[in-house]
Formats: C-alpha cells, sequence, structure tokens
C-alpha cells in the first residue's frame, strides 16, 4: 500500500549521476562534445574543458579505471532521455484477456454468438481464453469439447492463434487464443468484428440462453432419476 505523501519521510529521489564537482576522483578518461577521445587527464583540467564550453563534465563509466566522463549539455541530455522513454511507454500495449465460456452440449446458434463475440475480442488485439464447462457425467466426454475448441480455432484460423492448446483442469477444459500476426500488423479491419457488447464471459442473451439450457439439462436429470 503507498504511503501517503504527508507522512512519506524518505527523502525524494536524487539523480546518482556525478556530474562537474560531483566527480572526485583525482582523473578521467575525457569524452568531447562530439564523441571523440581526448584522453586521460586531471579532473580539474576536464572540468575546465567543459566550462569553456559552457558544457557540463559528465561521468558516464564509474566502473572504467580512469571513469570515463563526457563533455555535454546535461539538463538538455536529461530532457531528450525523458522523451524517449514517454515515447517507448506510448507504444507499449496492455495485454488484456477476455473469457468466453461454452458448454459441450452448446446450441448451434449459441456457438455462432459466442464466436462472434470471440472474433470481435481478437479483433481488437485482445487475448481470449476460451473455457468448456463439464456438467455431471458430461466430464467423461472430454472428447466434446476438444471437438468446440478445434472447430472454434478453424473457424477463426484468419484470426487467431492457438497461445495454449486445450487443457483439462478438473470439470473445465481451457484454450488461449491470441490474435494472429494479420491482426497485430493492422491488415484487418476491426469494424467487420464490431457486434453487441458483451462481457468477459460471454454476457446478453447467450448467457440467458445457456442457463436455460441447463436448468432444461437438469431437469431431464431428474426425470432420469
Amino acid at each position: 500500500m503507498p504511503v501517503p505523501r504527508r507522512f512519506d519521510r524518505r527523502p525524494p529521489e536524487r539523480d546518482q549521476t556525478r556530474i562537474n564537482d560531483r566527480i572526485r576522483v583525482a582523473e578521467v578518461r575525457l569524452i568531447d562534445e562530439d564523441g571523440q577521445q581526448v584522453g586521460v587527464m586531471g579532473t580539474e583540467d576536464a572540468l575546465a574543458y567543459a566550462r569553456e564550453r559552457d558544457l557540463d563534465l559528465v561521468e558516464v563509466a564509474a566502473e572504467a579505471r580512469p571513469p570515463v566522463c563526457r563533455v555535454l549539455d546535461y539538463s538538455k541530455y536529461k530532457y531528450e532521455q525523458a522523451q524517449k522513454q514517454k515515447a517507448a511507454r506510448k507504444h507499449q500495449q496492455s495485454v488484456v484477456v477476455r473469457e468466453i465460456k461454452f458448454r459441450p452440449k452448446i446450441a448451434e446458434h449459441d456457438y455462432a454468438t459466442k464466436r462472434g463475440h470471440v472474433e470481435r475480442f481478437l479483433r481488437h488485439k485482445d487475448k481470449v481464453k476460451i473455457t468448456i464447462m463439464f456438467r455431471g457425467r458430461e466430464v467423461t466426454h472430454p472428447e466434446r469439447g476438444e471437438a468446440i475448441l478445434q472447430r472454434l480455432a478453424e473457424d477463426l484460423s484468419e484470426l487467431a492463434t492457438v497461445e495454449q492448446r486445450p487443457t483439462q483442469d478438473g470439470r473445465n477444459m481451457t484454450m488461449m487464443l491470441g490474435p494472429s500476426k494479420a491482426v497485430m500488423a493492422g491488415q484487418v479491419d476491426e469494424a467487420n468484428g464490431a457486434g453487441p457488447s458483451v462481457d468477459a464471459t460471454g454476457g446478453g442473451d447467450a448467457v440467458e440462453r445457456g442457463a436455460q439450457d441447463d436448468a432444461v439439462e437438469r431437469a431431464a436429470g431428474q426425470d432420469a432419476g
């Protein structure tokens, strides 16, 4: 849990880079403002060299013997580095994992609906965890779940890559799909994948129909008993 600022007694983070008068060694190996090596000289001479050019003496390799220092505008350097880091963070994409749940006896219409949800998530460059939920004796027929997962992977082969093949975990069987290279490269039109909004587990009418199917199956099981 972060410490509230008014109670945080720690000193503020300080730039640990040694520059100018903070360089306390007797001599340094100097690199000029053009990146050319000047050679080994006394630190005071190197500092005077930098000041003559209205620049800073910056230690860039403290572990070397003698330490390597470069002449540059340190404020400008720090600004450029901060801009590069900002640009790198901007281009980083957070990975979103969605989940869609199927039943091994899913009706054709419900399969098509949920396949559409998976397709839409993939077009938006999300990963999708596909879960087959087995109930009762259904768990004795894992091949039915595998068949659904295999069919889904084939139906979406242009949009998806199988990142994790079907694995059985208790009464659930899961498979992980990721967006294909074509999707990530923007070669697939996202607009074609637009559909009704849905939550991470499939949502909407598909969930209601799934609940109705479950109720019918339970009733059938009670009658059989």
